[in-house]
C-alpha cells in the first residue's frame, strides 16, 4: 500500500528543511489531525464573539501542531479583534505564571503565545514566541513571528536595539542570512559605533554568498574544510567570551563552577547572585529554578526563602510599573481597579511568605513586624496589634513598630490606646523634626481629634507645621479645627 499525499508531503517538508537544519521538528500527520478540531472550534466560537474560549481552543490545538502557521495567524487575528472590542489583558498573577520559563521549550512557546493573545502588542511576548519556537525546532513558527516582531519594534516610539539583535541571532540560527543582515543593519543605525556588529555583518554576507552558490552542502566546498571550520568555531567561542559584559562573564564562570559541583551550596549562591545582578526577568526565573532544585535536594529552608524574596522583588517591580500607569492616567477606572487588585494579591503573597519564614525563625521579630505591616495594609488592624506589641519590644524595631501599633489602634477605633501609645513614644524619642517624629505627632493629633480634644490636637499639628509646613494635610486640619469645624 502506497503512502498518502499528506504523509508524502510531511516527509518532503522534512527533507527540504533538514538540508540545512538537522534539528527541525516536523509535525507528523496524526498530530496535525488531532489539532484540527480545536482550530475549527476556535474559529467557530470566535465568530460568536467568545474570544477567550477561542484562544483556549487554539492554544490546545498548538499542543499537537505548533507548526500550523495558518492557525497562528488566525489566533493573532482573533487577538486583534478581541483587543479592538475592549478585551482586557491577563491579570498580573496569571501572566507571571505563564512567563516563568520551564525546561520545555514547546510549553514556553505555548505560554508566550497565550500571553500575546491577550495583549497582541506585547513585544516581549513576541520575543519569547520567536526564541522558544527556534529553540524547540519549530522553524516555520519562528519565521512567522519574525516579521511581526520586526514591524512592531520598528513602529514603536523607541525601537529596541536588543530586539533587532535577537531577530538577527534567530535568523542566523535558521540560516536566513538575508533577513539576519537586514536586522543587523537596522540595529547598526541605532548604534553606529558597534564595530563587532559591522564585522558580523560581513561574515553573514559571506555566508549568504556561500548559500547562494551552494557551497554550504556537506559533500561540497564546506565539507572539504571541516578542520578549518572546527578551528573557526573554537576561535569564535573564545572571541564571544571576550566580548561578553562583566556581568555575563560572572554568570558564565559561576555556572561552570556550580555545574562542576552541584552539592556545593556556596557555588549555587554565587551563581544566583550573578543572575540577580542583571535584574532581568528571565535570569531571575532561572535563579528561582536553581534554588528550587537545590531545595528539593537538600531541604535547606534558606533556599526556599530566597525564592520568595525574588518573587517579591518581581511583584514589587510590577507594582511600581502599574502605579506609574495609574498616575499617568488618573481617570482610567479600569486601570485603578487592576492596580488595587494586584496590590491586594501582592500583599497576600508577601504575608504568606513572611508567615512561613516566621514559623522557621520564631525568634526573629523583624519577620513578625513585616507580617503585621502587610496585615495592616490589608485593612485588618485588630489582627496586626498583637504582633506589633511583640515587635515593639525589640529595641531595633521599637520606633517603627510602635508608630504602626498606634495607627492600628486608631484604625481599629481604640483612640485612647492609640493616643497613649504614641504619647509614650514621643516622650522617649530623642530626635525632633525627622520623618518618624512627624509621623508619631501626626497620628497622636489624629487620635486626640477623634477624642474631641481639639486644642490638644491643634498643638500637635502646629508642631508639625513648624517643622514641615507641607506635611500631609496638617494645614487644612489646623484651619478647620481653629474655625470650629471638623477636619
Amino acid at each position: 500500500m502506497g503512502f498518502s499525499r499528506q504523509v508524502l508531503g510531511f516527509y518532503a517538508e522534512r527533507i527540504k528543511v533538514a538540508e540545512l537544519l538537522d534539528d527541525y521538528r516536523p509535525i507528523d500527520p496524526d498530530s496535525q489531525r488531532k489539532a484540527q478540531p480545536f482550530f475549527n472550534k476556535g474559529r467557530v466560537v470566535a465568530d460568536t464573539g467568545n474570544y477567550d474560549y477561542a484562544i483556549e481552543m487554539y492554544i490546545t490545538g498548538f499542543t499537537y501542531d505548533p507548526e500550523n502557521v495558518d492557525a497562528h495567524q488566525a489566533l493573532r487575528d482573533i487577538s486583534l479583534k478581541r483587543r479592538a472590542s475592549g478585551g482586557k489583558d491577563l491579570g498580573m498573577i496569571d501572566k507571571m505564571k505563564l512567563k516563568r520559563p520551564s525546561r520545555d521549550d514547546k510549553q514556553n512557546l505555548l505560554n508566550a503565545e497565550k500571553v500575546l493573545a491577550y495583549n497582541p502588542g506585547d513585544c516581549d511576548s513576541m520575543v519569547s514566541v520567536l526564541q522558544n519556537a527556534q529553540r524547540a525546532g519549530f522553524y516555520k513558527t519562528a519565521k512567522w513571528m519574525g516579521p511581526i516582531l520586526f514591524r512592531a519594534n520598528a513602529d514603536s516610539k523607541n525601537p529596541d536595539f536588543d530586539k533587532y539583535m535577537i531577530l538577527k541571532d534567530v535568523y542566523k540560527q535558521l540560516h536566513e542570512w538575508q533577513f539576519a543582515i537586514e536586522c543587523a543593519a537596522v540595529a547598526l543605525r541605532l548604534k553606529p559605533h558597534e564595530m563587532d556588529l559591522q564585522t558580523e555583518m560581513q561574515h553573514m554576507a559571506a555566508s549568504l554568498t556561500m548559500k547562494q552558490g551552494n557551497y554550504d552542502k556537506r559533500e561540497g566546498f564546506r565539507g572539504s574544510l571541516s578542520n578549518a571550520a572546527d578551528q573557526d568555531q573554537l576561535r569564535d567561542e573564545t572571541r564571544d567570551y571576550k566580548s561578553l559584559s562583566f556581568m555575563e562573564k560572572q554568570i558564565v564562570d559561576s555556572r561552570r563552577e556550580y555545574e562542576a559541583d552541584r552539592n556545593e551550596m556556596g557555588k549555587l549562591s554565587k551563581l544566583v547572585d550573578a543572575l540577580l545582578k542583571t535584574e532581568g526577568m528571565e535570569q531571575e526565573n532561572e535563579a528561582i529554578d536553581l534554588l528550587l532544585d537545590g531545595y528539593e535536594r537538600t531541604k535547606r529552608f534558606n533556599l526556599k526563602q530566597r525564592v520568595g524574596e525574588i518573587k517579591m522583588r518581581q511583584m514589587g517591580r510590577m507594582s511600581r510599573g502599574m502605579k506609574q500607569e495609574v498616575d499617568a492616567k488618573p481617570n482610567d477606572e479600569a486601570l485603578k481597579k487592576d492596580y488595587i487588585q494586584f496590590r491586594t494579591e501582592q500583599l497576600e503573597f508577601e504575608l504568606t511568605e513572611y508567615r512561613s519564614w516566621s514559623e522557621a525563625y520564631p525568634t526573629d521579630m523583624k519577620l513578625r513586624y513585616e507580617m503585621a505591616k502587610r496585615i495592616f495594609q490589608l485593612r485588618r488592624p485588630s489582627e496586626a496589634i498583637p504582633m506589633l506589641q511583640q515587635a515593639s519590644n525589640d529595641p531595633k524595631l521599637r520606633n517603627e513598630a510602635t508608630i504602626l501599633l498606634g495607627r492600628s489602634f486608631f484604625e481599629a477605633g481604640f483612640f485612647d490606646e492609640a493616643s497613649e501609645v504614641l504619647d509614650e513614644l514621643i516622650k522617649a524619642y530623642q530626635l525632633k523634626g525627622d520623618e518618624k517624629s512627624k509621623e508619631m505627632h501626626y497620628w497622636r493629633g489624629r487620635a486626640l481629634e477623634q477624642k474631641g480634644l481639639t486644642e490638644d490636637a491643634i498643638k500637635f499639628y502646629s508642631t508639625i507645621a513648624r517643622w514641615d509646613f507641607g506635611y500631609l494635610d496638617v494645614q487644612s486640619r489646623i484651619k478647620k479645627l481653629r474655625g470650629g469645624g471638623a477636619a
